[in-house]
């Protein structure tokens, strides 16, 4: 096995640890594939003292539930109302019910049974040897034959786009086969809705969290994706969440270069009025251009200004974030 890492943590011998493992499936009318996803799922992992299961039902209206305690579920973590919360969500509350049943690592799959359960040991023992807090799945989305051209190059293109704005190794950025690691998970904080792969990964390239990859085979389609009704949904949902995470993250950068952006073009706009007033000779006209550039000139100012009070806010942010992760990895008595 070939594993691929941004940063090489001290290494742990498997054997040394006895952990506790919670194999996380999202679930919204999976009554058909479910059973497809157990099929080979593993009962024992060398290192792995106890393997617990829990499904996140999100809204189900099916026989989900029943199933699944037919399949020997131990945890149905639900929301309570009928309005569907979304995968951002779910995979939070999935999170902090792992978290209270002190889970040492957590491994996220689908219910439509794309990832392969009998890869989920790949998954952990990074993890267990010290070599990583977070593992995910790499798709090798080139591969996938029922991949139109135009997918196979928006998911690479995302993914490039990922690891350009989040500064670490990025394989396959929506990738939902992950394993992480209660530490990785105490410093993680949710902060969208519609999903939580590139929210997830950005954190975690930010703050340091060390990420491998492992390449797998997807399993052969069984139904339509329920979350992405069209590519350019997923374009658009995926944009916004970079350029969110990383006005989060990096916001002193982020304004610097829009205030920059905006700089260039007012000084732009300002050279053409005095092109044409000190050069061509055309002393009316053209004031548009310089009224224009003043303006946009000014507004570069107002991205820094804003840029240095979302970097004082960003500290204030950390410092919340240090408290959280502190009382997340506190272990019931």
């Amino acid at each position: 096995m070939v594993y691929s890492f941004r940063q090489n943590c001290p290494k742990v011998s498997a054997t040394t640890l006895l952990v506790k493992l919670i194999i996380q499936i999202p679930c919204l009318n999976e009554e058909s594939t479910l059973p497809l996803v157990f099929k080979n799922m593993p009962k024992k992992i060398p290192g792995v003292d106890t393997i617990e299961y829990q499904i996140i039902d999100d809204g189900s209206t099916d026989k989900t539930v029943e199933v699944a305690k037919r399949l020997g579920v131990h945890y149905i973590v639900t929301y309570r109302g009928s309005n569907r919360r979304w995968l951002g969500r779910a995979f939070k509350l999935g999170v902090d019910h792992a978290i209270k049943k002190d889970a040492d690592i957590l491994v996220n799959t689908d219910g439509d049974n794309q990832y392969p359960s009998e890869r989920i040991p790949d998954l952990v023992r990074p993890i267990l040897e010290g070599k990583a807090e977070i593992v995910i799945g790499d798709r090798q989305t080139g591969t996938i034959e029922e991949f139109s051209t135009i997918k196979k190059f928006l998911q690479k293109f995302g993914s490039a786009v990922t690891q350009l704005v989040s500064g670490g190794q990025v394989s396959d950025a929506v990738s939902g086969f992950r394993a992480y690691s209660r530490e990785a998970l105490s410093k993680i904080n949710i902060v969208t809705d519609y999903t939580y792969t590139v929210d997830t990964l950005m954190q975690a390239n930010q703050k340091g969290i060390d990420v491998a990859w492992v390449k797998i085979k997807v399993n052969p389609k069984t139904r339509q994706s329920r979350l992405i009704k069209n590519m350019w949904t997923k374009i658009k949902k995926s944009g916004s969440t970079i350029i969110r995470m990383y006005t989060i993250y990096q916001p002193l950068k982020f304004f610097a270069i829009l205030g920059s952006l905006l700089f260039i073009v007012g000084i732009l706009l300002i050279g053409r009025y005095v092109y044409f007033y000190m050069i061509i000779g055309e002393k009316a006209g053209h004031l548009q251009s310089l009224v224009a550039g003043g303006v946009t000139i000014l507004v570069s100012f107002q991205m820094a200004v804003i840029g240095i009070v979302a970097d004082l806010l960003a500290v204030n942010r950390r410092l919340i974030e240090d408290i959280l992760e502190r009382m997340k990895l506190e272990r019931k008595d």
